[in-house]
């Protein structure tokens, strides 16, 4: 079985690319074997947009955000029903307060890690290849969905003659290939190095 290191999706048998989101697929290694970087093909790469919204989601900061935009919902409305009821006020304004801070911290933070996903996805699709090697993986327990913590990975790299290091976060176990001291395939922004991630993001 094959699955797309992408969006998830598996298939029985091999193919080039995923139908759902059109990465490219890591060819099937044999068992007990040590699989090998996935070289990325020249740039612009297939990654669907979308894709962003899945690095959102994996992405403690991220969620937080989310989370913090949904209680800001909940309380602003909960508020204003309260407040337009003049005999309640004094208990409404202070949930609409409560509310609009919550969607203020919120969507400051969930726009924030959108666009740091954007660029990744921008990376993905353009960036210049480095060869890397992966230096910690480490289980995030402090931020839970659908009872499952994402995992950080940081990795090492060189490109244009300084040592950088980059983090991805996935929901995903990381497997043998992503353990510390493995090799990595890195890409990254050859105007800014330090926007980078590794290849394909797991």
């Amino acid at each position: 079985m094959v699955t797309c290191p992408w969006c998830g999706t598996h298939y029985q048998n091999f193919q080039s690319n995923c139908d759902r989101c059109g990465g490219p697929l890591n060819p099937p290694s044999e068992p007990g074997s040590q699989p090998a970087p996935l070289s990325p093909p020249p740039a612009p790469r297939s990654v669907a947009p979308s894709y962003a919204w899945k690095l959102v989601w994996t992405d403690g900061a991220g969620v937080v955000g989310f989370i913090f935009l949904i209680l800001g919902a909940v309380f602003s409305v909960v508020g204003l029903v309260l407040t337009l009821a003049v005999v309640t006020a004094f208990v409404g304004l202070p949930f609409l307060l409560l509310g609009l801070i919550f969607l203020l911290v919120g969507g400051g933070l969930a726009g924030t890690r959108y666009q740091a996903a954007k660029r990744t996805v921008d990376v993905l699709r353009l960036g210049d290849a480095a060869t890397g090697k992966i230096a910690r993986v480490e289980q995030n327990l402090s931020v839970r969905v659908n009872n499952r913590s994402p995992w950080n990975i940081w990795y090492q790299f060189q490109a244009q003659g300084q040592s950088f290091e980059g983090k991805v976060s996935t929901f995903d176990t990381p497997g043998p290939a992503l353990q510390p001291g493995q090799p990595a395939t890195v890409l990254y922004s050859p105007l800014a190095p330090q926007h980078n991630s590794l290849y394909p993001h797991p």
